[in-house]
Protein backbone atom coordinates (compact mmCIF):
# COMPACT_ATOMS: atom_id res chain seq x y z
CA UNK A 1 0.00 0.00 0.00
CA UNK A 2 2.78 2.45 1.13
CA UNK A 3 5.62 2.67 2.94
CA UNK A 4 6.15 5.11 5.88
CA UNK A 5 9.84 5.87 7.53
CA UNK A 6 10.61 2.45 8.50
CA UNK A 7 7.66 0.63 8.54
CA UNK A 8 5.43 -0.21 5.16
CA UNK A 9 1.23 -0.61 5.62
CA UNK A 10 -0.21 -3.18 3.16
CA UNK A 11 -3.68 -5.18 2.56
CA UNK A 12 -3.32 -8.97 3.36
CA UNK A 13 -3.05 -11.01 -0.17
CA UNK A 14 -3.43 -14.75 1.09
CA UNK A 15 -4.74 -16.77 4.24
CA UNK A 16 -1.06 -16.75 5.73
CA UNK A 17 -1.39 -12.78 5.88
CA UNK A 18 -4.60 -13.22 7.88
CA UNK A 19 -3.16 -15.19 9.96
CA UNK A 20 -0.37 -14.16 11.02
CA UNK A 21 -2.79 -10.61 11.93
CA UNK A 22 -4.75 -13.54 14.01
CA UNK A 23 -1.59 -14.44 15.72
CA UNK A 24 -0.59 -11.13 16.83
CA UNK A 25 -4.31 -10.47 18.05
CA UNK A 26 -3.92 -13.30 19.99
CA UNK A 27 -0.39 -12.13 21.70
CA UNK A 28 -1.99 -8.61 22.21
CA UNK A 29 -5.15 -9.54 23.74
CA UNK A 30 -4.44 -13.09 25.03
CA UNK A 31 -8.60 -13.44 24.73
CA UNK A 32 -9.95 -16.96 26.80
CA UNK A 33 -11.41 -19.54 25.38
CA UNK A 34 -8.87 -19.40 21.96
CA UNK A 35 -7.50 -22.40 20.50
CA UNK A 36 -4.53 -22.91 18.47
CA UNK A 37 -2.89 -19.48 19.58
CA UNK A 38 -5.17 -17.20 17.32
CA UNK A 39 -8.08 -14.91 17.12
CA UNK A 40 -10.71 -15.41 14.72
CA UNK A 41 -14.17 -14.80 14.69
CA UNK A 42 -16.47 -14.86 11.58
CA UNK A 43 -16.01 -11.24 10.90
CA UNK A 44 -12.93 -11.71 9.30
CA UNK A 45 -13.67 -13.51 6.25
CA UNK A 46 -15.85 -10.24 5.26
CA UNK A 47 -12.86 -7.67 6.77
CA UNK A 48 -10.01 -6.15 4.82
CA UNK A 49 -7.55 -6.80 6.59
CA UNK A 50 -4.19 -3.98 7.08
CA UNK A 51 -0.45 -5.00 7.93
CA UNK A 52 2.13 -2.80 9.44
CA UNK A 53 5.17 -4.48 9.00
CA UNK A 54 9.03 -3.39 9.98
CA UNK A 55 10.99 -2.68 6.68
CA UNK A 56 13.62 -4.04 7.58
CA UNK A 57 13.05 -7.53 8.73
CA UNK A 58 9.41 -8.12 7.28
CA UNK A 59 7.95 -8.41 11.00
CA UNK A 60 4.45 -7.81 12.01
CA UNK A 61 4.12 -4.78 14.63
CA UNK A 62 0.71 -4.01 14.07
CA UNK A 63 -2.55 -4.87 12.38
CA UNK A 64 -6.56 -3.77 12.09
CA UNK A 65 -9.56 -4.46 9.99
CA UNK A 66 -12.12 -2.77 8.62
CA UNK A 67 -15.35 -3.25 7.04
CA UNK A 68 -17.16 -1.01 4.68
CA UNK A 69 -20.92 -0.21 4.77
CA UNK A 70 -22.63 1.54 1.52
CA UNK A 71 -25.67 1.92 3.42
CA UNK A 72 -26.13 2.77 7.52
CA UNK A 73 -29.17 0.26 7.79
CA UNK A 74 -26.36 -2.24 7.69
CA UNK A 75 -24.91 -1.14 10.78
CA UNK A 76 -26.70 -4.07 12.32
CA UNK A 77 -24.02 -6.31 10.72
CA UNK A 78 -20.99 -4.55 12.57
CA UNK A 79 -18.81 -6.05 14.87
CA UNK A 80 -19.77 -3.50 17.37
CA UNK A 81 -23.72 -4.15 17.03
CA UNK A 82 -23.16 -7.14 18.82
CA UNK A 83 -22.46 -5.45 22.04
CA UNK A 84 -24.31 -2.22 21.56
CA UNK A 85 -27.72 -0.96 20.21
CA UNK A 86 -26.99 0.78 17.23
CA UNK A 87 -30.51 1.47 15.72
CA UNK A 88 -29.86 5.51 16.54
CA UNK A 89 -27.36 5.46 13.56
CA UNK A 90 -29.46 3.89 10.94
CA UNK A 91 -30.71 7.23 10.42
CA UNK A 92 -26.64 8.42 9.49
CA UNK A 93 -26.28 9.54 5.76
CA UNK A 94 -23.06 9.09 4.38
CA UNK A 95 -20.60 5.71 3.95
CA UNK A 96 -19.63 4.23 6.98
CA UNK A 97 -16.36 2.12 8.02
CA UNK A 98 -15.89 0.10 11.42
CA UNK A 99 -12.43 -0.22 12.41
CA UNK A 100 -11.38 -3.70 14.24
CA UNK A 101 -9.12 -5.52 16.20
CA UNK A 102 -6.54 -2.90 16.27
CA UNK A 103 -3.76 -3.85 18.11
CA UNK A 104 0.32 -3.12 18.33
CA UNK A 105 2.67 -5.96 19.01
CA UNK A 106 3.10 -6.21 23.06
CA UNK A 107 6.69 -5.45 22.97
CA UNK A 108 6.88 -2.62 20.86
CA UNK A 109 5.82 0.81 21.90
CA UNK A 110 7.24 2.88 18.93
CA UNK A 111 4.93 5.87 17.77
CA UNK A 112 5.96 5.86 14.47
CA UNK A 113 3.69 2.56 14.13
CA UNK A 114 0.69 4.19 15.27
CA UNK A 115 1.23 6.94 12.54
CA UNK A 116 2.04 4.97 10.21
CA UNK A 117 -1.60 3.08 10.77
CA UNK A 118 -3.31 6.33 10.94
CA UNK A 119 -1.73 7.02 7.95
CA UNK A 120 -3.25 3.79 6.18
CA UNK A 121 -6.58 4.96 7.75
CA UNK A 122 -6.68 8.47 6.40
CA UNK A 123 -5.75 7.06 2.59
CA UNK A 124 -8.68 4.77 3.11
CA UNK A 125 -10.89 7.05 3.87
CA UNK A 126 -10.35 9.23 1.60
CA UNK A 127 -10.15 7.11 -1.50
CA UNK A 128 -13.55 5.09 -0.44
CA UNK A 129 -15.57 8.39 0.63
CA UNK A 130 -15.99 7.42 4.22
CA UNK A 131 -18.19 9.81 6.10
CA UNK A 132 -18.19 8.05 9.73
CA UNK A 133 -15.69 5.84 11.22
CA UNK A 134 -16.47 3.67 14.03
CA UNK A 135 -15.55 0.37 16.48
CA UNK A 136 -15.26 0.00 19.96
CA UNK A 137 -11.90 1.10 21.85
CA UNK A 138 -10.32 -1.85 24.38
CA UNK A 139 -9.22 -1.04 27.90
CA UNK A 140 -6.76 -3.52 28.82
CA UNK A 141 -8.80 -5.61 31.55
CA UNK A 142 -11.96 -5.92 33.19
CA UNK A 143 -12.03 -3.85 36.09
CA UNK A 144 -13.47 -0.44 35.85
CA UNK A 145 -11.76 0.76 39.05
CA UNK A 146 -8.46 0.96 36.94
CA UNK A 147 -9.88 3.26 34.71
CA UNK A 148 -12.05 5.58 36.70
CA UNK A 149 -10.43 8.93 35.77
CA UNK A 150 -10.52 7.64 31.86
CA UNK A 151 -14.01 7.27 31.80
CA UNK A 152 -14.77 10.30 33.67
CA UNK A 153 -12.82 12.44 31.06
CA UNK A 154 -15.28 10.81 28.59
CA UNK A 155 -17.81 11.26 30.47
CA UNK A 156 -17.01 15.34 30.80
CA UNK A 157 -15.70 15.74 27.44
CA UNK A 158 -16.31 13.46 24.46
CA UNK A 159 -20.15 11.40 24.65
CA UNK A 160 -21.72 10.73 21.75
CA UNK A 161 -24.13 13.41 20.53
CA UNK A 162 -27.81 12.51 21.53
CA UNK A 163 -28.70 11.69 18.27
CA UNK A 164 -26.15 9.14 17.73
CA UNK A 165 -26.39 7.86 21.03
CA UNK A 166 -25.53 3.94 21.53
CA UNK A 167 -27.90 2.11 23.76
CA UNK A 168 -27.44 -0.42 25.76
CA UNK A 169 -26.98 -4.28 24.69
CA UNK A 170 -24.82 -5.93 26.25
CA UNK A 171 -25.68 -8.02 29.61
CA UNK A 172 -22.69 -6.52 31.78
CA UNK A 173 -22.08 -3.09 31.29
CA UNK A 174 -20.57 -0.71 33.20
CA UNK A 175 -22.57 2.62 32.91
CA UNK A 176 -20.18 5.14 33.69
CA UNK A 177 -22.01 8.45 32.53
CA UNK A 178 -24.30 7.49 35.08
CA UNK A 179 -21.98 5.95 38.09
CA UNK A 180 -19.32 8.81 37.84
CA UNK A 181 -21.70 11.81 37.47
CA UNK A 182 -19.98 13.92 40.43
CA UNK A 183 -16.52 12.64 39.92
CA UNK A 184 -13.90 14.76 38.75
CA UNK A 185 -11.35 13.23 36.85
CA UNK A 186 -7.12 13.80 37.30
CA UNK A 187 -6.62 14.74 33.36
CA UNK A 188 -2.77 13.31 34.13
CA UNK A 189 -3.63 9.87 35.29
CA UNK A 190 -6.34 9.78 32.65
CA UNK A 191 -4.85 10.80 29.78
CA UNK A 192 -1.82 8.06 30.85
CA UNK A 193 -4.30 5.29 30.75
CA UNK A 194 -6.19 6.33 27.90
CA UNK A 195 -5.71 3.60 25.11
CA UNK A 196 -3.51 5.26 22.82
CA UNK A 197 -6.11 4.50 19.47
CA UNK A 198 -9.17 5.72 21.30
CA UNK A 199 -6.44 9.16 22.58
CA UNK A 200 -5.95 9.70 18.63
CA UNK A 201 -9.42 9.46 17.99
CA UNK A 202 -10.34 12.12 20.28
CA UNK A 203 -8.04 14.31 19.52
CA UNK A 204 -9.54 14.55 16.51
CA UNK A 205 -13.23 15.18 17.45
CA UNK A 206 -14.17 11.33 18.13
CA UNK A 207 -16.91 10.37 20.25
CA UNK A 208 -17.98 7.49 22.69
CA UNK A 209 -21.16 5.75 24.24
CA UNK A 210 -22.06 6.45 27.54
CA UNK A 211 -21.22 3.22 28.82
CA UNK A 212 -18.40 0.75 28.44
CA UNK A 213 -19.64 -3.29 27.87
CA UNK A 214 -17.16 -5.81 30.07
CA UNK A 215 -15.77 -8.23 27.30
CA UNK A 216 -14.72 -10.78 29.71
CA UNK A 217 -13.89 -13.03 26.57
CA UNK A 218 -11.60 -10.60 25.23
CA UNK A 219 -10.03 -9.32 28.82
CA UNK A 220 -11.46 -5.83 28.07
CA UNK A 221 -13.67 -2.95 29.22
CA UNK A 222 -14.67 -1.34 25.72
CA UNK A 223 -16.71 2.00 24.54
CA UNK A 224 -18.43 2.47 21.29
CA UNK A 225 -16.05 5.27 19.26
CA UNK A 226 -17.57 7.17 16.65
CA UNK A 227 -15.33 9.53 14.17
CA UNK A 228 -17.24 12.01 11.88
CA UNK A 229 -15.15 12.47 9.21
CA UNK A 230 -16.03 15.90 8.52
CA UNK A 231 -15.39 17.11 12.18
CA UNK A 232 -11.79 16.86 12.49
CA UNK A 233 -10.18 20.30 12.77
CA UNK A 234 -8.66 21.38 9.33
CA UNK A 235 -5.18 21.24 10.90
CA UNK A 236 -5.15 18.22 12.22
CA UNK A 237 -6.82 16.50 8.77
CA UNK A 238 -4.27 18.57 6.78
CA UNK A 239 -1.85 16.76 8.50
CA UNK A 240 -3.24 13.31 8.50
CA UNK A 241 -3.25 13.63 4.70
CA UNK A 242 0.47 14.72 4.47
CA UNK A 243 1.11 11.84 6.38
CA UNK A 244 -0.99 9.45 4.50
CA UNK A 245 1.38 11.06 0.87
Amino acid sequence: MFRKGRYRVRIARNANDIKAAQELRYMAFAPTEIKNRIDCDEFDRICTHFLVEEVATGHLVCCFRMMYLENSEDIGLSYSAQYYELSALKSYTGKMAEVGRFCIHPELNDPDILRAAWAAMTKTVDENDIDLLFGCSSFKGTDERDYLDSFAVLKDRHLAPRRWLPRVKSPLVFKFAHKLRLRKPDIGKAMAKMPPLLKTYLLMGGWVSDHAVVDSQMNTLHVFTGLEINAIPPARKRLLRATAK
